[in-house]
Formats: structure tokens, sequence, C-alpha cells
């Protein structure tokens, strides 16, 4: 299970498992001639950590060795091959930054958000050396002030849970000495290819279909998979090439790979989802300096089509960065433009394998958090109370606790912490995506970013 220990406070969840429970599953039989042949049953990971030992590569009995994505002869028999996610990417073993000791303001909890907030200040006057505070920093520290006590003690609490069950430990030296060369930064140039998308002739919407579904061919014109939805509706997992990059897509998944200039697509697919997760590139001053990122204004995030993607009683989950600038302009701005109703503000909270936070929890540059504000659409009142009956009300505040990928942006899961909230079965999107997941569909021009075969390691299922 993804979800490791649920308390009152939230959520300890295993996002490496989360990935290896998809079903990351091939089947390769020498009767397709693409080498990739669909097997209706698909097998889970239970246990990741004890299957990612496995060599990366396999080797047959005539000393040939096979590269992930490569078919496994076995003399005309099927061979299933099966994918988990390389595991060192989640060896957080020791916080980012250690706290230093002008940042370690207050151990413990203060008494009082005032007692906190004082604080702040007077370790910002020394940092500073003049009483001159930009109105950003000040929104900052008071925001912090208010939810530290909530993420201090839940975080400890759920941390206390998963050092006693074994899943968090002290102890990194079974990972530290299987390091090997993987490459951190996979080089797939999705985002430019949904640039020079745009050149591409003009296609006729009448003619072309709304979704293609992906069958035992590896390849697709590119024109093809950056025009409509592409659907993995098998219960087994495809690979799929573009560029000349092999992509792992999931069961029972499926995606739309283009810019926020190509969404008609996504509209054509005819889906209204009750679930809307959606993690945009926020503007801001660091992001335009390096120029690495693209990024979106609040005019151009609000022109997103939320209303027309969405059900009646849709649960809207939108990630904000720490600025209170973006915070505010959700919850005053682009929910009542969408007309979804704020319910709830919740909390991810990184950690290390050992339950420290990764950045001190109290720092003036970053922190070891992340904002998610919850909303629901508002629309037919007997429909929205058909659909909350058997689920329970969103909470206030919650806290997702896990261990980050070392992958820039590679957020958690949340299918499992949000199973409590929604019906089983509905449909679920996510905007903005860099990962698929089973059962959803996914838009976004990095939308296979992390599904590029080079993040996993091959094992040979007997």
């Amino acid at each position: 299970m993804s979800v490791v220990h649920r308390l009152t406070a939230g959520w300890l969840v295993d996002h490496l498992s989360f990935i290896n429970q998809c079903g990351y599953e091939i089947c390769d039989s020498f009767a397709h001639p693409g080498g990739v042949a669909c097997n209706t049953s698909a097998t889970s990971t239970d246990d990741c950590h004890s299957t990612s030992t496995f060599s990366a590569t396999l080797s047959s009995s005539n000393g040939s060795t096979y590269g992930p994505g490569d078919a496994v002869e076995a003399e005309g028999k099927t061979a299933k091959m099966r994918y988990v996610f390389r595991e060192e990417f989640f060896d957080i073993s020791k916080p980012h930054i250690a706290a230093a000791p002008e940042e370690q303001l207050c151990q413990g909890c203060p008494e009082n958000d005032m007692d906190f907030f004082c604080c702040c200040l007077v370790i910002l006057q020394r940092r500073k050396r003049k009483c001159v505070f930009n109105q950003g920093e000040l929104d900052a520290l008071e925001y912090h002030s208010k939810v530290r006590k909530l993420i201090w003690e839940g975080t400890l609490h759920l941390v206390q849970e998963g050092l006693k069950s074994g899943f968090l430990h002290h102890s990194t030296a079974k990972l530290n000495c299987r390091k090997n060369n993987v490459r951190q930064h996979v080089v797939c140039g999705l985002a430019e290819l949904c640039e020079m998308a745009k050149q591409f002739p003009a296609v006729n919407e009448s003619d072309h279909q709304a979704v293609h579904v992906l069958e035992d061919e590896p390849s697709h014109p590119e024109q093809d998979l950056l025009s409509c939805v592409m659907e993995n509706s098998s219960n087994c997992a495809k690979i799929i090439v573009l560029m000349g990059q092999k992509y792992l897509v999931p069961p029972k998944s499926s995606f739309l790979l283009s810019d926020i200039s190509c969404l008609q697509p996504l509209l054509n697919y005819k889906k209204k989802y009750d679930v809307i997760v959606i993690d945009p590139p926020w503007e801001n001053k660091s992001v335009k300096r390096s120029n690495r990122y693209s990024h979106l204004s609040s005019w151009q995030i609000k022109q997103i089509p939320v209303p027309a993607l969405a059900a009646p009683n849709c649960l809207v989950v939108t990630w904000v960065t720490n600025r209170q600038k973006h915070l505010r302009f959700v919850k005053d701005e682009l929910y009542p433009h969408w007309s979804v109703k704020m319910l709830a503000e919740w909390h991810w909270v990184k950690i290390t394998t050992g339950g420290e936070f990764v950045l001190p929890l109290d720092s003036l540059h970053k922190k070891p958090y992340e904002v998610l504000v919850l909303g629901r659409v508002q629309g037919d009142v007997q429909e929205a109370s058909r659909k909350s009956e058997g689920v329970l009300p969103i909470p206030e505040h919650q806290l997702i606790v896990s261990i980050p990928c070392s992958l820039h942006s590679h957020k958690p899961p949340l299918a499992a912490v949000l199973a409590e909230f929604i019906k089983p079965d509905v449909e679920c999107l996510e905007l903005f995506a860099r990962n698929l997941q089973p059962g959803w569909t996914s838009w976004g021009n990095e939308v296979l970013k992390f599904q590029h075969i080079d993040y996993f390691t091959l094992l040979q299922n007997e």
C-alpha cells in the first residue's frame, strides 16, 4: 500500500511503492513484430524495496545483454517483463540543508503564534541588519507562524509511527552501497516537441479521431501523439517510442501531450471529471532568471477550461508554492472564477528516510512543505448531494508526509489519500502532469517526463 500510516493528522505515504504498484508489466512475444504484446493480467509490485536490487539489464544464455525496453526471447514463449522505479531516486537519507544555528529559531513548538512571529523578526533583523521588511517576507512569516504547530506536531506523530513500523529508519548503509550511474537528468525534449508541433499541418477536426487507443506497436506518428488523447485501455503497460526515446505507459491510463494552446483534444475527449488535480507552473523571479522552466501568468492559469472539464461537485486540488501571492490568488480569484468553493488547505511535508525535515522547518528561504488548496465545483445541489453520499467530508487540514523524489517536481500521489473523500471508479484528471497513473487522464507538455524508461529498472518474471 502507498499509504503506510493513517492518523488524525494525515498520512505517511510511500511514493515509491505507489509507482511500483501501477502494474508496469509487459509481455514480449515474438509473434508480434514490434516485440511488445499485451497480456490480460498485470502484476503489481508488492514490495518495491526488495525488488529494486535487481540489475537494470538481463543477460541471455548466449551472453547477449538486453537494455530496458528490448524484447527477451524465450524460445517462442512469451517472456513477461516487469519494471520498477529506481529506488535510488528516493534515497533521501540526509536533509538537503542542515539547520544553521541562526535558523534554529524556536526548538519545539512555541506557546503561541505571536511569540514565534516576533522570534522570526529578530532573526530577519540580524540577517538584514536593518529593520526593513518587504511585504512578501512579512506575509510568509505570518502564514508560517499560523501553520507551524500543525505541521510540526502532525509530522512528529506520523514519523514516530513510521519509525516504530520500520518504514523509516536511521541506518542507510544498505542504500549507500548500491549507488549506480543512472542519469539524473534525462533529456526528453517533450516541451520542445510541443512547440514544434505548432508548425505541423493543421488537423481537420471533423476527420480526426479524438482518442487513439495504444495497440501493440511501440512507434506512433508524432502528429497522432500530439493531436489526440492517447489511451492504454488494456490491463498491461505499454512502451511507446517518441523521438527515439522510450516511455512506459501504465495500464488503464490516458494522456494528452500538448501545451496550453492545444487543449482542444482534451475537450474533444468528452469526459467530465470528478477529481481534477492541478500543478501550475507558477511565475516567479527565479524561474524568469533561470529560463529553465516554462511558466504561466495568473491570467493564463485562469484561462484553463476547468468548468468545461469538471463534473458536478468535482473536487479540485491545486498545488501552490509557498508564496502568499499565489495562495491568495487561488483562494480569492482563481477558484471564484471557476465557480469552485474552497474547502481545505493541506500540506505536503518532505522528510528523509530517518524522519527529519529535508529543510529546516523554520528556514527563512525555503520550507520543507508545499500547500494544496482543495475545493468543489458549485452546481446542481441535488447532484452534489447524491455524489457526496457515502463519502467523508473534506477535513480542513491534513498532512501528506513522504520521502520526496530527488527528481525535480515529482509530486507525491494523491489517489490513495483522496480515496476516502470520493466514490470509487470516478473519472480523474491531472493538469500539468509529468507522469501517468492508472485510472487517470493526464495532460501537460511534459506529461511523459517521469515515464522515461531510464528511470526504471527491468526485472524478469518467472
